[in-house]
């Protein structure tokens, strides 16, 4: 929204609106907002929860190594992380880019599904939550949007990376293609010299190949979902543990998101160059900046727990 706004005020030459023009900008900013939002917003949304008395009823000591008993805890503290994560981007992100929409369709689409399991352990005092079908299905809904979405929209385009060599020295110089295509390769990463092209794989489909090759692609896609979906879910447990490593994994998939948008980069690590991508920057930042606010209440000994909201998404 704002980016918008300075980029129409940059026309009148008002100073310093070029800036919202530059990735690492917003990326920046994004990433504090959403430490000051989540580190402001925990406090107040922990006390509420406690006096709404929305809080663990019943956890097995037996997974905390310190042994503690997490009776009286807060939980659906993942409603943090969703907001601290969703105002930046919101405020700070081009709406219109079709990655940065699939990552907030998603987020919010996740993070509702985990709602309602921790509504039904906590206000209907079940403590098996939302039947584990209902949570596969909700995946793979979501799973089988983003694949088609990705297969369908004419803005999903990388420039394949070719490599050419020069004849002075036989220096080995990475380029793209100049314009930008539809294509089922995928860069596979810290492998050198390999793109995984799906139509390939599918190959013993003849001429049906490429139509075989996204329908592949779309079902990776929909393991994936699921997989990470259900990995952050199991990873919850200890105190802190699931906030920690997911703030490290936001950093690697930041750096992955930015160097795949920016062109010189991607030659330099003999990448596809996925125009577009760099909006992906801006949301791992918030959801850095998000995730290091709620540490401070989730670390040992947590004052709340993200719950099913929150690992889910």
């Amino acid at each position: 929204m704002l980016y918008y706004i300075f980029r129409w005020l940059d026309q009148f030459g008002i100073s310093g609106s070029h800036l919202w023009g530059y990735i690492s900008f917003r990326a920046i900013v994004a990433m504090i907002l959403a430490l000051v939002i989540s580190s402001w917003f925990g406090e107040r949304f922990i006390k509420y929860l406690k006096s709404k008395q929305i809080t663990e009823t019943q956890r097995d000591a037996s997974i905390d190594p310190f042994g503690v008993k997490k009776i009286g805890v807060p939980s659906m503290g993942g409603i943090i992380i969703i907001v601290a994560l969703l105002v930046p981007v919101l405020l700070l992100g081009r709406l219109r880019n079709i990655y940065l929409i699939l990552m907030i369709i998603t987020t919010i689409w996740l993070g509702f599904l985990g709602g309602m399991d921790d509504f039904i352990k906590i206000f209907r005092h079940d403590k098996e939550g939302l039947k584990g079908k209902y949570k596969i299905i909700g995946q793979l809904t979501i799973g089988l949007i983003v694949g088609i979405v990705l297969w369908a929209s004419p803005d999903v385009k990388a420039n394949l990376n070719l490599e050419t060599v020069q004849q002075n020295g036989k220096e080995v110089v990475v380029q793209h293609k100049e314009q930008a295509e539809k294509t089922l390769k995928t860069t596979i990463p810290f492998v050198k010299n390999h793109n995984l092209d799906y139509s390939e794989i599918m190959s013993f489909c003849g001429k049906h190949k490429t139509a075989a090759g996204w329908i592949l692609f779309v079902i990776m896609t929909i393991f994936v979902v699921t997989a990470v979906s259900n990995g952050a879910n199991l990873n919850d447990g200890m105190d802190g543990m699931a906030a920690g490593n997911s703030a490290i994994i936001g950093v690697a998939l930041g750096i992955l998101a930015y160097v795949s948008s920016h062109i010189q980069y991607a030659a330099y690590l003999n990448i596809m160059y996925i125009p577009g991508s760099e909006e992906l920057v801006v949301f791992f930042m918030a959801f850095i900046g998000a995730l290091i606010g709620f540490l401070w209440y989730n670390a040992y000994p947590a004052q709340v727990f993200m719950g099913d909201t929150g690992t889910l998404r």
